[in-house]
């Protein structure tokens, strides 16, 4: 059975990537975190223990491999919000546990995902919290076509994790990798450099 890491990421297009990193430290700067610490997760996420692949948005940009990472299949995001495009992946990919996580999170380390997957050996869902109330990992084992953990949620808001978590099946067991922060404003950038 595969495990399958994926990497939730906008095409890296100035302009387009970390708009609200933008309006403090301006589009070059923006652009420039978000293609490094893409182009730098990738490389050390890239293990033998799982498949690898990019969600990548907007969909075309999959016909654009020199702007991905090598070595990552590229996968379409689809449309509607943050939940729609990540149960994609947890419906759509081939039978093993899925693990999910955003492309801005720059200490993020193999051991991590590592744990994650071993959580979803004995675990219906894992978590990897985050200090503002959201989640920077999700990771299913499998989900039936029915479940939808993401209906509803207030996506940017302190209440994401808890309204996620209070969509799962009644029963279902819980895991959670520990908590990190992700980059989404410029404040977010002391914490980590």
């Amino acid at each position: 059975m595969k495990h399958h890491l994926v990497l939730m990421s906008k095409a890296p297009r100035m302009g387009r990537v970390k708009t609200r990193l933008a309006k403090v430290i301006g589009f070059v700067r923006a652009w420039n975190f978000h293609r490094r610490n893409l182009f730098q997760t990738a490389h050390r996420l890239n293990r033998p223990g799982w498949t690898c692949s990019i969600s990548v948005s907007p969909d075309s940009s999959r016909f654009q491999p020199r702007q991905w990472p090598k070595y990552w299949s590229l996968i379409a995001q689809g449309s509607g919000d943050l939940g729609a495009r990540m149960l994609k992946p947890l419906h759509d990919l081939p039978h093993g546990p899925v693990v999910i996580i955003g492309s801005d999170i720059p200490n993020i380390q193999p051991s991590t995902i590592q744990a994650a997957f071993t959580a979803l050996n004995n675990h219906d869902f894992v978590f990897g919290p985050a200090p503002d109330g959201g989640f920077w990992l999700v990771g299913a084992r499998r989900l039936p076509k029915v479940v939808d953990p993401f209906q509803n949620v207030r996506w940017s808001t302190e209440h994401a994790l808890k309204d996620t978590l209070a969509n799962l099946p009644k029963g279902a067991k819980v895991a959670f990798v520990k908590e990190m922060k992700d980059v989404d404003e410029a404040s977010d950038l002391k914490v980590f450099f």
